[in-house]
């Protein structure tokens, strides 16, 4: 912690983004900008992988690369019953993308903020799935794959129906909506306010660590550390699984 800085003023610090606008129009860049980054660094690393691949003594890499495919096939395999190429794809993307950011967590406090003060720039939240606007975001895009699944499998005239006559009959059509309402909303809710919740309470902690005196620091950062390692690959895993789990209940025509 600075010298001279409060601790409330140092937690204000850092629990505040790199913003433009305001209001209702905020932006957080620093959100912005190392989630695409991780997300390139993803992208990128995954096709070197795929450029360099031997059907002979693989790399280290590209064993990685194939663990983390036959992972994510296996959960999808186990979960998912309907007929869609994407659902592989995305559970691997989406475990490997929110591990990646959950993992940014686990970088010094105080690191990457100094780094950014060197050219200027006043604040820097590093952990992009502590804002509910980046963990909403992506529930958010699950959702309209949601909908979309239920159109695909059961025709907008199926869909409209599901939406309207269950589960008490037309006869309860008011009920039957808002039921279902409640119902599909809290999908994207919960799953972005989990991930959300978690990593947020894990940044809040290390900010704490971080007031305490430096000889007492390693111990209590590093214990949580390990800790933590375990909470940001449930929270990946989570994420994944429910997304695998909603598209496939969208499939069921019944």
């Amino acid at each position: 912690m600075s010298v001279g800085v409060s601790p409330a003023e140092y937690i204000n610090h850092h629990l505040t983004h790199l913003t433009v606008g305001s209001g209702f129009w905020a932006i957080h860049l620093d959100t912005i900008i190392i989630s695409w980054i991780l997300g390139l660094f993803f992208l990128g690393l995954f096709y070197f992988i795929a450029k360099q691949a031997t059907a002979g003594v693989p790399s280290g890499l590209q064993n990685f690369a194939e663990m983390m495919l036959e992972f994510a096939q296996r959960q999808v395999h186990d979960t998912y019953h309907g007929k869609s190429k994407l659902i592989a794809p995305l559970a691997l993307t989406i475990f490997i993308w929110v591990f990646l950011m959950n993992f940014m967590d686990l970088i010094p406090v105080d690191l990457l903020p100094w780094l950014v003060s060197l050219v200027g720039v006043n604040y820097l939240r590093a952990v992009p799935t502590a804002d509910p606007n980046a963990t909403l975001g992506m529930s958010l895009s699950v959702f309209i794959l949601i909908i979309l699944f239920n159109v695909r499998s059961k025709g907008l005239k199926g869909f409209i129906y599901e939406l309207t006559c269950r589960p008490f009959g037309p006869w309860l059509l008011p009920l039957n909506f808002i039921l279902k309402v409640v119902e599909e909303l809290a999908k994207p809710l919960s799953l972005g306010l989990r991930l959300f919740g978690n990593l947020y309470a894990g940044e809040l902690i290390f900010i704490l660590i971080a007031l305490l005196p430096w000889w007492i620091q390693w111990p209590f950062g590093g214990a949580w550390a390990i800790f933590h390692i375990l909470i940001i690959t449930i929270q990946a895993f989570v994420f994944m699984m429910l997304t695998i789990v909603y598209l496939s209940l969208a499939e069921e025509s019944h």
